[in-house]
């Protein structure tokens, strides 16, 4: 189990600036809903000034990705557009006092999250969609110029530490070796001329496929899933059903004090992680009200 600290936990249960802002003159999305996070950071800039008189969030996603949304939006209030773009992953999850290593790309998505924001404002293009090619991690679709830049803004060595920071190569394993060759080119430049980088460690060999789980597998996990989910629910006077599953597609019915609470997003964003870790595959959690009618 990760630990979180006070911080974190206190941005969790009581996140700042969450929710539409009015007037907002610059908005940037990132993630996506299917990857398991998405955020949309909306600012208030005084134009006069270019300074951030406000700044509000919405997330999809875990704990972790709604403390570091809060944060961000707390960092950059007051500031000037060009200080707001010297602010960090790093920076972000100072502010809370750390976060766990397998939760850092969610304060890399803030990052990119204001990035998107003033460029918007500014009238600039600013897209994390490259072309098919550019794409090292299919399953989340993180492309190499972010594993560059995350690699070599953290100083990362590892896979393990380019998947906590991305999410790249978190699912079928089949870009580890893309991953290698990107570290290898940024160890090589770190070395310098006629210097030799250390040798990168051997790949560890691509574990063997977990067998495919039936439908009605999968529906005995995804029940487990939620059994051991229910009782937080039911002593915050909530509840959550299943009720189809379709695909990759969860569909869920959240009762009582869940249903319509301004954390429904993020009750659904940590189902869903829980559902992928469990299954061992990509899955979408969505409530019931998505769920397509029958034709």
């Amino acid at each position: 189990m990760w630990e979180y600290s006070d911080k974190v936990r206190e941005h969790f249960f009581n996140p700042r600036n969450s929710g539409p802002l009015e007037a907002a003159n610059g908005i940037g999305d990132v993630g996506s809903i299917q990857c398991g996070d998405a955020l949309r950071l909306m600012l208030k800039v005084n134009p006069d000034t270019e300074t951030i008189e406000d700044a509000h969030f919405q997330t999809f996603g875990c704990g972790s990705a709604i403390a570091s949304s809060s944060a961000l939006t707390e960092i950059i209030k007051g500031m000037s557009l060009d200080d707001a773009l010297k602010v960090s992953n790093q920076n972000i999850a100072d502010y809370l006092d750390g976060l766990p290593p397998e939760k850092m790309h969610c304060s890399v998505m803030g990052r990119e999250a204001l990035q998107a924001a003033i460029a918007n404002y500014r009238g600039e293009k600013w897209s994390d969609n490259h072309e098919e090619g550019a794409l090292v991690c299919k399953c989340f679709a993180v492309d190499a110029v972010l594993i560059e830049d995350v690699v070599k803004a953290n100083n990362l060595n590892t896979v393990e530490e380019v998947t906590f920071y991305t999410k790249a190569g978190g699912g079928c394993a089949a870009c580890h070796e893309g991953i290698e060759e990107i570290l290898a080119k940024i160890k090589a430049e770190r070395a310098g001329p006629g210097e030799v980088s250390p040798p990168l460690k051997p790949l560890a060999p691509k574990p063997a496929a977990a067998p495919k789980l039936t439908l009605v597998q999968r529906i005995k996990k995804i029940e487990e899933v939620l059994e051991s989910i229910r009782p937080m629910l039911i002593r915050d006077h909530g509840d959550v059903d299943l009720v189809e599953v379709q695909g990759r597609n969860i569909y869920v019915n959240l009762k009582g004090a869940c249903s319509g609470c301004m954390m429904e997003a993020s009750t659904l964003g940590g189902i869903q992680q829980k559902l992928i870790e469990a299954l061992g595959e990509l899955v979408q959690v969505l409530p019931v009200s998505y769920m397509p009618a029958e034709a």
